[in-house]
């Protein structure tokens, strides 16, 4: 069943999360974590510079990764694309052997369901394109009266973005994007979309050859139930779950248990890790994707399974070649 989201809002279901968190990773070795973070890809760092604060730079954000031992980090702005730095800052940070990633949001802010931004955004190397996040309208909604689901940055109010017509068919311009997608094999997610529109969307990217599908965080904010993340899974989607919803951060919402729960619904070989981090007052993403790796050793995934979540499955999605 899908988790009620004002149940999850309180700071004292927080704290309590929290302090099971700290509790739970505290009994993991952190030589079996530095081992599994060798070769792990974040394809959810929030580094600045953003509207929003940010702790960590995108060039601190690659030396960090880098120091851990990590292959590969996806930046993501909800408000500008990192994809034409990505030359520049292979050229300065080449020599550190971290793959380095940006994509584009369609928000307002970028754009929208601009099929011709879209266009010129793959062509200057972006690999993943999101879906609407902050400006979809179903974020809009779900996060009335919600803190942690609403922006702390009062950008120009924005008219909630769906990719649906009023008889709940996708737009043209949705499918003209599809289509880029689908050209440049990229990454399409489903951003912050309700679920009913995520079904109407796959089911349109697949018919127009787009072949990979990621879903980020389902069960916070996109009114997934369980039976959407296997079914979803098993049409060919890689299922992420965001560290920072669940490790000791001021974002989470879930007791560690969930995370179990959330990952077997896809299944392990279906699931990914992202952190989600970046964000000033929380763990960094290094620190997040650590804490995700002794959280699911806790919950009793071996290490064979939590490298799946954190290098393979990620790495094959990218198109990185996996060690």
């Amino acid at each position: 069943m899908a988790i009620p989201p004002d149940k999850k809002e309180t700071g004292m279901a927080s704290a309590s999360n929290r302090e099971a968190a700290r509790d739970l990773i505290s009994t993991i070795d952190d030589a079996i974590v530095d081992g599994l973070m060798q070769g792990a890809v974040d394809l959810h760092v929030h580094s600045g510079p953003s509207t929003m604060p940010r702790q960590v730079d995108h060039f601190q954000a690659v030396e960090q990764a880098a120091a851990a031992g990590m292959r590969g980090i996806m930046f993501k702005d909800h408000h500008y694309s990192v994809a034409p730095f990505i030359p520049i800052m292979d050229r300065v940070l080449g020599h550190l052997n971290v793959a380095m990633f940006g994509g584009l949001v369609l928000n307002n802010s970028t754009g929208g369901l601009n099929p011709f931004v879209v266009d010129a955004q793959l062509k200057q190397g972006a690999k993943l394109i999101w879906m609407p996040t902050a400006q979809s309208a179903n974020h809009i909604r779900s996060s009335h009266r919600k803190s942690r689901l609403a922006s702390n940055v009062q950008l120009k109010p924005s008219p909630g973005i769906t990719v649906v017509d009023a008889y709940g068919e996708i737009l043209d311009e949705v499918k003209q994007i599809l289509d880029s997608i689908a050209e440049f094999n990229a990454i399409l997610s489903s951003g912050h979309l309700h679920v009913w529109e995520i079904w109407k969307l796959f089911e349109e990217a697949k018919k127009r050859g787009v072949k990979r599908l990621l879903v980020n965080h389902p069960m916070y904010g996109l009114h997934f139930t369980y039976e959407d993340i296997t079914e979803l899974a098993q049409f060919g989607a890689l299922i992420e779950q965001s560290a920072c919803l669940y490790v000791d951060s001021r974002f989470n919402v879930f007791p560690p248990q969930e995370l179990k729960e959330h990952i077997l619904a896809a299944g392990v070989e279906h699931s990914s890790i992202g952190s989600d981090l970046g964000q000033v007052d929380n763990p960094t993403p290094v620190e997040g994707m650590r804490q995700a790796i002794k959280m699911c050793l806790a919950l009793g995934f071996t290490e064979a399974e939590v490298r799946l979540m954190v290098r393979d499955n990620p790495s094959k999605l990218i198109g990185l070649e996996v060690a």
